[in-house]
This record gives structure tokens, C-alpha cells and sequence, in this order.
């Protein structure tokens, strides 16, 4: 466990007034961030990256703690059963609340009650990626191949039950497709194989695959999203091929579940006036991730909406994982 302390006001230059509303009690003491993966990770540098500004704007240090384990749940699990008094918030990701009630049996937090969105903060990109040699040039192309080729084609994710694993699953259900599923241990060592053309095919992060497309070590044909991403254009949405494909990695902000209103509203306010800084705007767009904020009740629509979309995908594939805590 690693733990990284942002003092407050030192580094961003743009000052944010205080809002009205808010306790002026409130925080009055340094903030926990429980980011639940390891140091060094995509979630990991996202949170750090928020966590200056959002010490700049509360006047109060932010303390990145990392406490990783059992695909995101411990940490989860610790800011769950925590004091509810915004001391101690949870930087959340699609595992922990949005897929973890239907992947994993007997969670030990309930994670309907026990977590309470505060704000949206990021929307990945994932992309469509084959190796440059198999003979598809387009999502219908891939799509017709492996309907002549069932259980042939197979598609590389970063672990079973992972972002890129139920874009997998998505995409084969849309599509009416057999193809398997190969999962690996990160999305390095997945990209790797499908550089290598040991794995067909993959549905992950566009910054990872960005260098081997731009190479032509692999071959694009959609994102992930129903816009095509800024940081490269040229690729369209695969919605536009398969009807409903959407699968973006939304990570967000929660709380303890009984946290006053109060203090998730002043959370709240926090991340939508830093979320609309420039500098922090280019700094995520340039790995292409929208960076913005949400009230609590737009948030909680969100976590709703994306709980019905997973656990349909996770209960028609048959999937399921064990976490040892």
C-alpha cells in the first residue's frame, strides 16, 4: 500500500471560489482518496491527477491511498464500511459497484447501499483492434468473418470480468457471433499477444493500442464510444456498424452510503468547477478521456443505467469470478 499526500493550494494556478452552499466546516481535516488498484496504473494516475486540484479548490490536503486486491473490492470495501463523513472517498471504477454485483458472489459491502456516487469523472475510450493480418478492414468485415468462421476468431482482454473483457461479450451478443474469450493478466501482456498475432483480436484502451495502430501493427476498425475520439478521428464508433455498442469505462467518484447531502453536494461542486479547468481538459483529452463532473443524482442515473446494460451482458455470457479477500 502506497500512499502520495497533495498539499493544498500549490499546484494549480487557477483559483476557485468556495461555494456558498457549502459547510464551511467542511473538510476541515486531510481527505482519504482510496484508489483500489496499484501504484502506476491508468485509475491510479487518473486519481493523482484530479486529486491537486481538488486540493486547490477545498483549501485542504488530499491523500492518495492506494489498496489493491480482489479486482478492486477491497478498497471498495474499506471506503464502504467507513466513517460517512467525506473523510474518506473511493476513486470508483466500472468493477466495483457497476459489475461486481453480478460477477462476484457474497461481496462483502453491498453495492447498491453502501457506496454513494458524488460526481462523474472520466469516460475512457476502448478500441476495436485485429493484427494487421487478419482479414478484416471493418466491424461488418469482422463481424461476416466470424460468422463463416465460428469459435475460430479469438478476441484478448485484461482479465476476466474486466472492462475489455465485457466489451468482448457485448460485442459478441450484438453481433450474434462465436468467438472466444482469451484473458490475460493487464492489458499489456493482452496487446502484446495481439501485436504479436497470437490473439486475433481485442476491445481496450485506445492509448494503449494508439502507437501499434499508428505503426500498423495492428489494425483499428471502431471505438468504443458513439462518438469518434479527437485523438484519432479516422476511427468511427462501432455503433455505427452494430446498433447499441457502447462501452466506455466511466470512473467516478463515491462515498460512504450515508454521507450527509451536504457534503457529497460540496464534493460535487468541487469536481464540476475542476473538471472545467483548460490545462486539466487537454491533459486528459491528450490520452483520449473526457474529463467531466455530474450532480450526485445525474451520477447515481449513470450507475443505474450501466448496472442493467453489465448485468444483462455478465448473466447471457454465463460469467463469474472468484476474489480471494
Amino acid at each position: 500500500m502506497k500512499t502520495l499526500i497533495f498539499a493544498a493550494a500549490t499546484v494549480v494556478s487557477a483559483t476557485f471560489a468556495l461555494p456558498a452552499s457549502a459547510d464551511n466546516n467542511y473538510p476541515s481535516r486531510p481527505i482519504r482518496l482510496v484508489v483500489p488498484f496499484a501504484p502506476g496504473g491508468g485509475a491510479d494516475l487518473n486519481a493523482r491527477r484530479i486529486a491537486q486540484p481538488l486540493a486547490e479548490y477545498l483549501k485542504q490536503t488530499v491523500v492518495i491511498e492506494n489498496v489493491p486486491g480482489a479486482g478492486g473490492t477491497l478498497g471498495a470495501n474499506r471506503v464502504a464500511k467507513s466513517t460517512p463523513d467525506g473523510y474518506t472517498l473511493l476513486y470508483t471504477t466500472p468493477g466495483q459497484q457497476m459489475t461486481a454485483p453480478y460477477l462476484i458472489e457474497n461481496l462483502p459491502y453491498d453495492a447498491f447501499k453502501s457506496l454513494r456516487a458524488v460526481s462523474h469523472l472520466t469516460a475512457g475510450t476502448n478500441v476495436l483492434v485485429v493484427h494487421k493480418d487478419f482479414p478484416a478492414d471493418s466491424v461488418q468485415s469482422l463481424i461476416d468473418y466470424a460468422r463463416q468462421h465460428p469459435g475460430k476468431v479469438n478476441f484478448a482482454s485484461s482479465g476476466i470480468g474486466s472492462t475489455s473483457h465485457l466489451a468482448g461479450e457485448l460485442f459478441k451478443k450484438l453481433a450474434n457471433i462465436d468467438i472466444v474469450h482469451v484473458p490475460y493478466r493487464g492489458t499489456g501482456p493482452a496487446a502484446a499477444d495481439v501485436v504479436g498475432g497470437r490473439v486475433q483480436m481485442s476491445i481496450d484502451t485506445l492509448s494503449v493500442y494508439l502507437p501499434h495502430i499508428k505503426s500498423g501493427a495492428v489494425r483499428a476498425l471502431g471505438v468504443s464510444t458513439l462518438e469518434p475520439n479527437p485523438i484519432a478521428p479516422q476511427i468511427p464508433p462501432i455503433a455505427e456498424t452494430l446498433t447499441g455498442f457502447e462501452a466506455s469505462p466511466v470512473n467516478y467518484l463515491t462515498a460512504p452510503g450515508d454521507t450527509p447531502d451536504d457534503i457529497v453536494n460540496r464534493l460535487s461542486d468541487a469536481i464540476r468547477a475542476i473538471t472545467e479547468a483548460p490545462e486539466l481538459q487537454e491533459m486528459f483529452a491528450s490520452t483520449g478521456t473526457r474529463l467531466y463532473g455530474t450532480t450526485p443524482s445525474e451520477m447515481e442515473e449513470i450507475v443505474q443505467r450501466e448496472q442493467t446494460r453489465w448485468k444483462d451482458v455478465i448473466e447471457s455470457a454465463g460469467i463469474s469470478v472468484k476474489h480471494s479477500q
